[in-house]
């Protein structure tokens, strides 16, 4: 009979966080697609050919990308939603005056939590990814016409650079980092048809000064022999920031390729640290999302009548925005070598996940 209840009551913990933590997520989403779609509108307004259709879709894209910034919070926020109501209608009393202890009523809470750390770096990630390439391309496309598509592969770089009367077609087969020194580079150069025009073949390629700066090239053309070239300059907006975005932007990579992305990377020489960091991070979520439900404990198994009830959840609402900024502010160090790497990832999860629980440990009696 008592596993029966703890079954039945594990199953309805477990219920009504999900519910909350649902609730929660899909109205911070739509709040995020009102704030989106206005944007975007504003932005359109200014090309001036975008349907107001392709707005509300180019929103829709952005959106789980956006969303999986929320998570944490949602995950926290809906915890301390969870226990309030259960302090709130009595129900922690009954349970705790029926010989459960706090453990064996978060236990339900925690597991939700653990999966939805699952869900979110192994589905939601995955689809996000996907919706954001399609936006990146629709964005390209509708609003932003000057950006230049910069891709990485097996082969190395390539890049396609627009002009007024044709474009170009950069690939380097290898990059030095961190000079940014391209390697072994072939350049075709199209007219404003795609027509081929010419050829270049040159040692390396370094930008400087609004130009890629060729040394050693040899430049083919339809019925003219090879001529050399000790430089020779190609003019670009393309700049080393972008670059440098475009390879550490770990939003545009599915969880399941960041391993096969990470080596693609090293093999070409760009700095993969970053890309290796964000995925160890995913890695840790459901243990921090775990270690959200510790902390939304510590603050919300109170009783009503407990003074300060409300600054404690506050607290617990400030010690949330400490963990996410402490976890940027990590990354950021170790994107950088100043700390190592499974510091700068698993860090704020294990030692908010051993704060929780010491707290709790503290403040309860079983």
């Amino acid at each position: 009979m008592k596993l029966f209840f703890v079954s039945t009551l594990n199953f309805y913990l477990f219920k009504k966080y999900l519910m909350n933590f649902l609730m929660l997520i899909f109205g911070l989403l739509a709040l995020i697609y009102m704030f989106d779609t206005v944007e975007l509108l504003r932005r359109a307004s200014d090309s001036g050919d975008v349907k107001i259709s392709q707005v509300f879709i180019l929103a829709f894209y952005k959106l789980p990308d956006v969303g999986q910034q929320l998570f944490t919070f949602a995950v926290l926020f809906s915890a301390i939603l969870t226990f309030w109501q259960l302090a709130k209608r009595h129900e922690l009393v009954i349970l705790r005056s029926a010989g459960l202890s706090v453990w064996q009523f978060i236990f339900p809470i925690l597991l939700a939590a653990f999966l939805i750390g699952i869900v979110k770096i192994t589905i939601v990630n995955p689809v996000s990814v996907l919706l954001l390439s399609r936006y990146n391309i629709l964005e390209s496309q509708y609003l932003d016409k000057q950006a230049n598509p910069i891709n990485i592969s097996d082969q190395g770089l390539w890049l396609r650079q627009d002009y007024d009367d044709g474009s170009a077609i950069l690939h380097a087969g290898s990059i030095k980092f961190p000079e940014w020194l391209l390697k072994n580079i072939t350049v075709f150069i199209l007219d404003e048809d795609d027509g081929f025009l010419k050829r270049v073949d040159a040692k390396e390629a370094r930008l400087f000064n609004a130009q890629w700066l060729f040394s050693k090239a040899i430049v083919n053309e339809p019925s003219k022999p090879p001529e050399k070239f000790d430089k020779i300059t190609l003019q670009t907006d393309v700049t080393v920031a972008q670059l440098e975005k475009s390879f550490s932007s770990a939003e545009t990579i599915s969880f399941w390729k960041f391993p096969d992305y990470i080596k693609t990377l090293e093999n070409t020489g760009f700095n993969s640290r970053p890309l290796k960091i964000y995925f160890q991070s995913l890695l840790s979520q459901p243990l921090l999302f775990m270690s959200m439900i510790l902390l939304a404990a510590t603050v919300s198994l109170r009783p009503p009548r407990t003074n300060g009830a409300f600054i404690l959840i506050l607290g617990g609402v400030g010690i949330g925005f400490l963990v996410f900024f402490a976890s940027n502010f990590l990354q950021a160090l170790g994107s950088s070598a100043q700390i190592p790497l499974f510091i700068a990832a698993w860090f704020p999860a294990i030692i908010t996940f051993i704060l929780g629980l010491g707290v709790l440990m503290t403040l309860e009696d079983g």
